[in-house]
């Protein structure tokens, strides 16, 4: 358990990283209407496809572990 408890900072600070970039990867050009719920012209939804589609996902993955890691710091 003492192993855990002192790989487990460094293994949050990997995870963050990747989230961040993983997020920042997925920033589109939309506009500062969109962000505060305002209707944007030629706003429509589609399927994500290809890299788009696995970026998407990984990024779901990512910040699963991370709350998990998070939750374990709690009881460690």
């Amino acid at each position: 358990m003492l192993f855990i408890a002192s790989i487990l900072p460094a293994f949050q600070v990997v995870l963050s990283v990747l989230l961040i970039a993983a997020i920042l990867l997925q920033a589109r050009g939309s506009s500062v209407g969109g962000a505060f719920g305002g209707s944007d012209s030629g706003t429509t939804f589609y399927t994500r496809r290809g890299s788009e589609k696995v970026l998407f996902n990984a990024t779901i993955v990512l910040g699963v572990l991370y709350a998990l890691a998070a939750f374990l710091t709690l009881f460690v």
